[in-house]
């Protein structure tokens, strides 16, 4: 409740920021960053004889950006699997605002997800067979908003993106950094709390990388939405609010920023 109620009064004074609270909304919007939305308790995964995550435990702050770093295998994509719901820990929890959302079904796990969770992965997934503006309605339509609504939002959401004039094409038809942009705007059509990205950037060029990692920035800042990144970018893990750091499983190291890239703009 108390999360709900903070989360209400950030989206109004981010609104009302320019007229009324001037100086004031950079200390805010940081005393915002201190809360936590999403914890990880305790969680253990494996497949087969293999153990992947190893009593990982893990607390991710509301409005910030979090990057997770670590050498391949150590259970990066797995955690944040995990924590997107996609896949079930073999133990412990994953609490969101409190609630474990584990211990629901598979049809209101769905649910959940749809409505609160976003996905950006290292290629962009966009059905070649539809526009830009369709794909990046599909969780809409999923969800049940219906399509003139859907298009509407998306519509909305890539000519925020810089992608206004790329509405009809197929996705053959972008750059490599214009398709993962529609991806990111696809991963925010139903006005998610977190999204989890997989190496986003892995696919892109110096420019492109750059320009992405700052949208994450601006995204957050503008919007208030939260950002948990595994990334081996270490120049997006530096820039971050939060670093995690992995090896063989566990967590090694975490690390808050203060002052985070989050001035940033595109």
């Amino acid at each position: 409740m108390l999360l709900a109620a903070l989360d209400r009064l950030y989206r109004i004074l981010r609104l009302s920021r320019a007229v009324a609270f001037g100086s004031y909304w950079p200390a805010m919007l940081n005393w915002l960053k201190t809360i936590d939305m999403i914890i990880i308790d305790d969680i253990r995964k494996g497949f087969g004889r293999v153990e992947v995550l190893k009593g990982i435990s893990l607390e991710v702050r509301e409005h910030a950006v979090t990057s997770i770093v670590g050498p391949s295998g150590a259970g990066k994509t797995t955690l944040l699997q995990i924590m997107g719901t996609l896949e079930r820990p073999d133990g412990g929890r994953v609490l969101y605002d409190g609630t474990d959302v584990m211990t629901l079904g598979d049809r209101k796990l769905s649910a959940f997800r749809n409505a609160n969770i976003g996905f950006v992965f290292q290629s962009h997934q966009l059905l070649p067979e539809f526009t830009l503006q369709e794909n990046v309605a599909m969780p809409g339509l999923i969800g049940g908003r219906g399509r003139k609504a859907s298009m509407e939002r998306a519509r909305e959401l890539l000519e925020q993106l810089g992608l206004g004039d790329r509405l009809t094409h197929k996705p053959s038809e972008l750059s490599g950094g214009e398709a993962q942009r529609g991806a990111v705007a696809r991963a925010l059509l139903n006005s998610p709390r977190v999204v989890l990205a997989d190496e986003p950037s892995g696919s892109l060029d110096s420019r492109n990388r750059s320009e992405l990692h700052r949208l994450f920035f601006r995204l957050c800042e503008d919007m208030g939405v939260t950002f948990v990144i595994v990334t081996h970018d270490e120049s997006l893990a530096r820039d971050s609010h939060e670093v995690v750091r992995m090896a063989d499983g566990r967590i090694t190291s975490v690390e808050r920023v203060e002052a985070a890239a989050s001035g940033q703009t595109v």
